[in-house]
C-alpha cells in the first residue's frame, strides 16, 4: 500500500486502501482534472468526512496523496530548485463552501506550484472548482492570480499546460531583464535584525551589503527586522519569512543573507520554510576570504576556518548527512555517514593545524633574525577597506597597490621602508578587522595577528571619509585590547582628500591623528615624522647612519 500523508488517524483499512488506489489515477498533462477523478475525490472525501489532497507532476501522475488541507500535504524537498516553477500541482477538496483560503494560497506561493485547485463537495458530489496560479513578479495582482469560481465541468477544457508555459516564459523573460540591468551575480535579499541597537543595526546592514558585493553577489533589497528577541527556530518568525519569500520572488532573488550568525537549526528551518539558499554573515565573510586567498598559507587558514565553522553544522546538512537511524539510539546508516564525515573533517582540521604551525615556526625564525638586526617593525592595522595596503605602498619601497575591496589582504605583507632619524624599518600589512569578527577567523589567522603583537609600533588606519568612522575606530581598538596588543599607536586618518573638511576636523578633535591621502601623497611626510618620534620615544635606538639624515 502506498503511503498516505496527513491526518490518517481513525481511518479504516478499507478507506486507506481506497486512498492508496488514488496513486493509480492519471490526468492528462493539459487538464486540471477529469470527471472521473472529481467524482472519486468527492465521494471518498464525503465518506471519510475529511478533505483529500493530491499532488500531481506535469505528466499528470499522482505522486502524493494526503488527508487534510493543502498545508497538510508535504511537498518533496528539492523540487523548487529544478525549474522556475516546481513542476507540481495540487488538487484538494473542500467540504464546506468558500473559496481558496490564505493557507491554501501560501502553499501555492511558498512552493511555487504550477497550479492550486480546490474542489467543493456537496452531499458527495463535486460542485464548484476554485483555481489559482502564481502571478509574474511585476504583475499588478498579489503573488497569485485567482480565476473566477465556476462549476468544475466548465474548467475541464482549460489548457493547463499552456497556462504554465506562458507563466514560465514570463518568469524567464523578467529574469533575463534583471541580469542585463544588474549583471550575472547571485541576487540576494539582505536581512538585518535590530534588537534595540538602533543606528548600529542599520550600519551593520549597510556593511552586509558591502560584504555581499565583495563576494560577487547583488544585494537587491535590504530588510531591517525589529524584534524584542530572536525566534529560536526561525530567527525572525515564520510570518516574516513568508514576507521575505514574497520579496525574493518579486526581485528574482535566490538567496537570503542574514546579518547574524545562524544556528544549524535556524539555517535548516529557514531554508525549508522559504525554499531559498540561506547564508549568514560568517559564511559570507568566509566566502570572501576564500575568494582572496592566493598563497598556500592564506588558503590553509581559510580552509581551517571554514571547516571549524562547518563541523558543528553537519547534522541535518542535506539528505546524505541526515540521521536515518533504524532502531533505538544512534544505529543506522545515516549516523554512520555522519560520523565518517565528522571524522574526516577532524582529520583535515588536524592536518591544517600542523601545517599552519610550520608556517608559524618559519615566521618566528624570521622575527628572531629581524630582532637581531635591530630593525623596528611597524604593523598597519585598521578596519577592512580603510586603505591600509595603499598607505603601506606609499610608505614602503615595493609596496603593492590596494584593491578597494573588503579583506583584500589575508597574509602579513612585509616591506622595507625608511624613517628620518630612525633608519630602516619594516612595514607589515595585516588582515582587516570588522565588527563581530567571527571566532573561527581569529583562530585561523593567529599568525597574522602575532605580527601585530610583536610590532614595535602600530599605525591604526581610519577611513576619515567613511560614515560611522568613530564606531569603526572603537571596533578596532576593542579587538586590539582583546588580543592583548600593547604597542604604541599612531592614528592615520586616511582618504582625507575624499572626506569633508569638518569630518576630518571632528575626528582630529576627538581622536587626534594625522590626515593623509596615500593616493595624492599629502600628509605622508608628517606621518613619517610622527612615526619616527613615537618609535624613538618608545626606546627604539636609531641606526648609526640615520642620525645624520
Amino acid at each position: 500500500m502506498e503511503k498516505i500523508f496527513g491526518r490518517t488517524e481513525g481511518l479504516k483499512k478499507s478507506e486507506l486502501k481506497r486512498l492508496s488506489n488514488l496513486y493509480r489515477r492519471r490526468v492528462p498533462k493539459e487538464r486540471v482534472l477529469t470527471p472521473e477523478l472529481a467524482q472519486a475525490l468527492a465521494g471518498l472525501s464525503q465518506e471519510i468526512g475529511r478533505p483529500i489532497s493530491l499532488l500531481l507532476d506535469r505528466e499528470g501522475r499522482v505522486v502524493r496523496v494526503g488527508v487534510g488541507d493543502a498545508k497538510d500535504l508535504p511537498i518533496p524537498e528539492g523540487a523548487r530548485a529544478e525549474r522556475r516553477l516546481s513542476g507540481f500541482r495540487l488538487l484538494h477538496t473542500h467540504l464546506a463552501k468558500g473559496g481558496l483560503s490564505r493557507p491554501d494560497l501560501s502553499v501555492l506561493f511558498l512552493n511555487r506550484l504550477d497550479n492550486l485547485a480546490a474542489l467543493e463537495v456537496e452531499e458527495g458530489r463535486p460542485t464548484t472548482l476554485h483555481l489559482a496560479f502564481l502571478s509574474p513578479p511585476k504583475a499588478q495582482e498579489e503573488d497569485w492570480r485567482i480565476l473566477p469560481a465556476k462549476p468544475y465541468f466548465q474548467y475541464l477544457d482549460l489548457d493547463l499546460k499552456a497556462e504554465v508555459e506562458a507563466l514560465e516564459e514570463e518568469l524567464a523573460r523578467q529574469a533575463r531583464v534583471r541580469e542585463l540591468l544588474d549583471g550575472s551575480g547571485e541576487r540576494a535579499i539582505l536581512v538585518g535584525v535590530d534588537l534595540g541597537e538602533g543606528p548600529e543595526a542599520e550600519a551593520g546592514l549597510s556593511e552586509l551589503a558591502e560584504l555581499t558585493r565583495t563576494a560577487g553577489g547583488v544585494p537587491v533589497k535590504k530588510v531591517l527586522v525589529f524584534r524584542p528577541h530572536l525566534d529560536p527556530r526561525y530567527l525572525v518568525g515564520l510570518g516574516k519569512l513568508e514576507e521575505l519569500k514574497s520579496l525574493a520572488y518579486h526581485e528574482n532573488a535566490s538567496t537570503l543573507i542574514f546579518g547574524l550568525e545562524l544556528t544549524p537549526t535556524q539555517a535548516r528551518e529557514i531554508e525549508r520554510a522559504t525554499g531559498l539558499k540561506v547564508l549568514d554573515r560568517t559564511q559570507l565573510i568566509l566566502d570572501i576570504f576564500a575568494l582572496h586567498a592566493k598563497t598556500p598559507e592564506a588558503q590553509a587558514q581559510v580552509e581551517l576556518a571554514q571547516l571549524r565553522y562547518l563541523l558543528p553544522r553537519l547534522v541535518g546538512k542535506g539528505k546524505e548527512m541526515s540521521r536515518l537511524g533504524g532502531g533505538i539510539g544512534t544505529r543506522g546508516p545515516g549516523e554512520t555517514k555522519l560520523e565518517v564525515d565528522r571524522r574526516r573533517l577532524q582529520e583535515r582540521i588536524t592536518h591544517l593545524s600542523h601545517k599552519l604551525e610550520e608556517f608559524t615556526r618559519r615566521r618566528e625564525e624570521a622575527r628572531r633574525q629581524r630582532k637581531r638586526r635591530g630593525v623596528p617593525l611597524i604593523a598597519v592595522v585598521g578596519y577592512t577597506n580603510a586603505g591600509k595596503t595603499t598607505l603601506l605602498s606609499a610608505l614602503a619601497r615595493g609596496g603593492e597597490p590596494g584593491e578597494g575591496k573588503l579583506f583584500a589582504t589575508l597574509r602579513p605583507l612585509t616591506r622595507r621602508g625608511f624613517l628620518p632619524g630612525v633608519g630602516e624599518v619594516l612595514f607589515t600589512d595585516t588582515v582587516g578587522f570588522i565588527r563581530q569578527m567571527p571566532a573561527e577567523l581569529l583562530t585561523a589567522f593567529r599568525a597574522t595577528l602575532e605580527e601585530v603583537r610583536e610590532a614595535d609600533l602600530l599605525i591604526h588606519v581610519l577611513d576619515a571619509s567613511e560614515e560611522g568612522a568613530l564606531e569603526r575606530y572603537r571596533v578596532v581598538e576593542d579587538l586590539l585590547r582583546e588580543l592583548g596588543v600593547e604597542a604604541p599607536r599612531v592614528l592615520a586618518l586616511s582618504k582625507a582628500d575624499r572626506a569633508a573638511p569638518y569630518d576630518v576636523y571632528y575626528l582630529r578633535e576627538r581622536l587626534g591623528g594625522v590626515p593623509v591621502s596615500a593616493v595624492k601623497g599629502t600628509g605622508l611626510a608628517e606621518l613619517k615624522e610622527t612615526l619616527a618620534q613615537t618609535l624613538l620615544a618608545s626606546g627604539v635606538r636609531p641606526q648609526a647612519w640615520a642620525q645624520y639624515t
